[in-house]
């Protein structure tokens, strides 16, 4: 069995409240029985570009699990990449890495687009992903990035998610891809995209409402929902499992 504990968008910033949503989650990981296999981050980690230092802090709690982080739109590549080395083995921006882990393959995209919250795979980096994903893998293979393209059904979120969508889906299409694992709209999602599973992590900071939801403002995010996360678990002979944990 392999685990991964997919977290998404903490936008820690400085301030005591999403520090201690994330390490509501980071500790309820430690306290499993059985240590998960990877940690994966899908972006917007620093709410603001700056705050690798207490990113790379909080990350620290985690010990010797391996954790894999990848930035959003809220994240600077740069800063990320010199701010988190210690996660992050690459250079210059896009930040793509293929890191491979307990027999499995995770492919990070980094879909940001610099000054934009929208996402955008260039056709370099669609040619880079080509190459990457005709080699052979044995085991799990996973794609991940920060923005979906699929939306929210929402007025406000579905104007930032990876555009030009059809163009990574040609990419993508027909390759043994376990999932899909993104973030970027504070919710747990499960879908399909280009005949693979979709599955989107919850928002440690915040939750985004659906326009016809009860919400307790008119705000855009509702930052009184639990934080959450996701648990996608393969084993031999079975189907990709996940689960979506929400901490109160």
């Amino acid at each position: 069995m392999f685990v991964i504990a997919h977290l998404s968008d903490p936008h820690l910033d400085g301030t005591a409240e999403p520090r201690d949503r994330l390490r509501r989650v980071t500790s309820y990981l430690l306290d499993f029985a059985r240590p998960v296999d990877v940690v994966l981050l899908t972006g917007d980690l620093a709410d603001h570009g700056t705050e690798y230092a207490e990113v790379a802090e909080e990350l620290a709690v985690l010990g010797d699990l391996p954790v894999l982080v990848l930035p959003g739109n809220h994240d600077l590549s740069g800063s990320l990449r010199s701010g988190l080395a210690k996660y992050v083995d690459s250079s210059g921006h896009p930040v793509h890495e293929v890191r491979d882990l307990g027999g499995a393959r995770f492919v990070l995209l980094d879909s940001t687009v610099p000054g934009e919250d929208h996402g955008l795979l260039s056709a370099e980096s669609l040619e880079w992903l080509r190459g990457v994903l005709a080699e052979p893998v044995d085991g799990p293979l996973f794609v991940a990035f920060h923005h979906p393209p699929i939306g929210l059904q929402h007025p406000t979120m579905d104007q930032w998610l990876l555009r030009d969508a059809d163009a990574f889906a040609d990419v993508i299409r027909d390759r043994p891809i376990t999932a899909l694992l993104a973030g970027h709209l504070h919710n747990g999602l499960a879908t399909t995209f280009a005949g693979h599973p979709l599955l989107l992590a919850p928002g440690i900071r915040s939750t985004v409402p659906l326009p016809f939801e009860p919400v307790p403002s008119t705000a855009l995010v509702d930052v009184t929902a639990p934080p959450g996360f996701a648990l996608h678990v393969v084993a031999d002979g079975s189907p990709l499992i996940t689960k979506y944990r929400y901490l109160p």
